[in-house]
């Protein structure tokens, strides 16, 4: 890489590193991991840069390489993951919505998001985390449009049946803040 394109590609990562990172999160359903993830994805990127046949376009290509390196790491890893439990933590107390609600309804919510197929949660991460059009998901995933949708069906359905297993308290903050999982 000369100094011109490494120029590029720290601009590159300065500009898009927050949002990058909100997505390796979102993947892994865990900072740390989504940081490491984030690396990775940004070393292979910076390996290829010169060789990028679009420049306008390097988002798609480290989007693509962090939904890869999040297959390769659960396979690699998979073996010994730990294991879900079907118990639910105490649902908040009925004096009206506080922080600590809010908090237990995103955990709910990750926990739920966490439980989903790789594919189908980087539909779900894509299209409504990042609202990114199905073709553009597609050409990120490697897949055809069609398969965006029925893996989008599929996730909204397991969310919907996760969510509703969850109590009311996660099922209305997943329709109540306007960005739901409700189809």
């Amino acid at each position: 890489m000369n100094a011109d394109e490494e120029r590029q590609f720290r601009e590159f990562v300065a500009a898009r590193s927050r949002s990058l990172l909100h997505t390796a999160y979102l993947l892994t359903g865990d900072w740390e991991q989504g940081r490491d993830l984030l690396q990775t994805a940004l070393a292979a990127t910076a390996r290829r840069w010169s060789k990028l046949r679009d420049r306008e376009q390097p988002e798609i290509y480290v989007r693509r390489a962090l939904y890869h390196a999040q297959v390769d790491r659960f396979r690699l890893l998979s073996w010994g993951r730990e294991t879900v439990t079907d118990t639910v933590p105490d649902g908040p107390s009925a004096q009206g919505t506080d922080w600590a609600e809010t908090v237990v309804q995103r955990q709910d919510i990750m926990a739920a998001l966490r439980r989903l197929p790789k594919r189908q949660r980087a539909v779900v991460v894509l299209r409504y985390f990042e609202d990114r059009p199905d073709a553009e998901i597609a050409t990120i995933l490697g897949v055809a449009q069609g398969t965006v949708r029925s893996q989008t069906h599929k996730a909204l359905a397991s969310l919907r049946s996760a969510l509703a297993e969850a109590g009311p308290s996660a099922a209305s903050s997943s329709t109540a803040s306007g960005r739901g999982f409700v189809a």
